[in-house]
C-alpha cells in the first residue's frame, strides 16, 4: 500500500506539472515495462534500430546498469561491461553506425546526443522517468509473466502501477509462442485494458547460430553432445528449452543478472570444463560482454566458450509492417 501510495503520488506530481518534464530537440522513442526485468528490453531495442534506417542516424541512450562509470558516457564497440554496461556495449558492438551513450540524466544525455547529429533518440528502460517526455512511448509485457496477474512489491514484480500502461501509445507481448489465435490477441487486449487507439503487437524471440565469446573460439565444439551452461539473466529458461533440442546439459552455472563475473566465478567455470573435457560451454549474449572484461579466462574455456544471439521478431508480416509506420511516423 505504501508502495503504491509513492507511486500514485509521483504521477500526479508529473501529471499536474507540479514537477516539471522536458522534451528532446529531436523525435524520441520510449521503451520500458511495468513489471521488473526479463521481458526482453534489449533485443527490442534492437529491433526498433532495425526498423529505422541507417540514414535517419539513431542512437540509444541507456541509464548503463551497473556501470562503474559516471555522468554522460559514449559508448565504443571496444568498450568495456565494466565501464559501461553490458546491454550498451551489446548494442554498440551489433550497430556500429548507431552512436550509443549512457546517462543517468536522460534530459542532458538527450540533449548532448542531438548535438552530436542525432535525429532521432531511443531510450532503452526509461518509461518510468517522467521528467523526460517521449514522442512515442512503447511498453513490453511478458507473454508468460502478464502484468493483470502481477502484483507490486513485496508480493510481485510490479515496478509501476498496471494502469500506467494506458499511457503508452504501443504495447508488444512479448516472448509469444509461434503462433495467437485472434480470440487469445482480443482476449489480451480486453484484460489489459487498452483504449481503441493504443497499438497492440506481438513479439517471441528468435535464437540465432551461437558464436564465439573470444576470438580463439573453436567451432568444432559446437558438434558436441553435451553442454555447460552458464548464464546471470534474469531468467534462462527459453535458452535451455532451445539449447536442449541440441545437447543434454552436463552443468548449469546460474549467476544473478548483470552479474559481474569474479576470479572465483572464472575458476568455478574452468573447474567446470575440466571435468566435461568433450563438452561445449554457453552463455546468453549479455553474459558475454561480461566475460570478455575477464582477463584470467583460461584456454580450456576461451576455446570452448559460445553465445547464443536472440532478435525479437513479429508473429505476422502485418504487425511487422504497421510497427514500421508507427515507430518511421514519429520523425516526419
Amino acid at each position: 500500500m505504501i508502495y503504491g501510495l509513492v507511486l500514485r503520488v509521483r504521477h500526479l506530481l508529473y501529471d499536474k506539472g507540479w514537477k516539471k518534464s522536458y522534451s528532446a530537440s529531436v523525435p524520441t522513442i520510449c521503451l520500458g515495462n511495468i513489471a521488473a526485468g526479463g521481458t526482453g528490453k534489449t533485443p527490442h531495442t534492437e529491433l526498433i534500430l532495425r526498423t529505422l534506417q541507417e540514414a535517419d542516424k539513431a542512437a540509444v541512450l541507456s541509464r548503463g546498469y551497473k556501470r562503474k562509470s559516471r555522468g554522460f558516457q559514449t559508448v565504443a564497440p571496444d568498450d568495456s561491461a565494466w565501464r559501461v554496461g553490458d546491454e550498451p556495449l551489446q548494442i554498440a558492438a551489433k550497430f556500429p553506425a548507431v552512436e550509443v551513450a549512457v546517462d543517468k540524466d536522460r534530459v542532458r544525455g538527450c540533449e548532448k546526443l542531438a548535438l552530436s547529429g542525432a535525429r532521432v533518440i531511443v531510450l532503452d528502460d526509461a518509461f518510468q522517468y517522467r521528467r523526460l517526455q517521449a514522442d512515442l512511448n512503447i511498453v513490453l509485457v511478458d507473454y508468460a509473466k502478464p502484468i493483470f496477474k502481477d502484483r507490486l512489491p513485496p508480493w510481485g514484480r510490479l515496478r509501476d502501477l498496471p494502469s500506467r500502461i494506458r499511457k503508452a501509445q504501443v504495447v508488444i507481448v512479448s516472448k509469444c509462442p509461434a503462433e495467437l489465435s485472434e480470440e487469445e490477441r482480443a482476449d489480451w487486449r480486453t484484460r489489459l485494458k487498452l483504449t481503441p487507439s493504443q497499438q497492440l503487437f506481438f513479439t517471441t524471440l528468435r535464437h540465432c547460430t551461437p558464436k564465439p565469446v573470444f576470438p580463439e573460439g573453436d567451432s568444432h565444439y559446437l558438434y558436441a553432445k553435451r553442454l555447460i551452461l552458464i548464464s546471470g539473466i534474469a531468467n534462462d529458461t527459453p535458452l535451455r528449452k532451445y539449447l536442449s533440442d541440441n545437447y543434454t546439459l552436463s552443468r548449469r552455472l546460474a549467476f544473478p543478472d548483470h552479474h559481474r563475473f569474479s576470479r572465483k566465478d572464472i575458476k568455478a567455470i574452468s573447474a567446470a570444463a575440466k571435468e566435461n573435457p568433450i563438452a561445449c560451454l554457453m552463455t546468453t549474449e549479455k553474459d558475454a560482454q561480461r566475460l570478455r572484461d575477464c582477463t584470467n579466462v583460461p584456454q580450456n574455456v576461451r576455446e570452448r566458450l559460445f553465445y547464443v544471439p536472440i532478435e525479437a521478431t513479429f508473429l505476422t508480416e502485418e504487425e511487422a509492417e504497421a510497427f514500421t509506420w508507427t515507430v518511421r511516423s514519429i520523425l516526419k
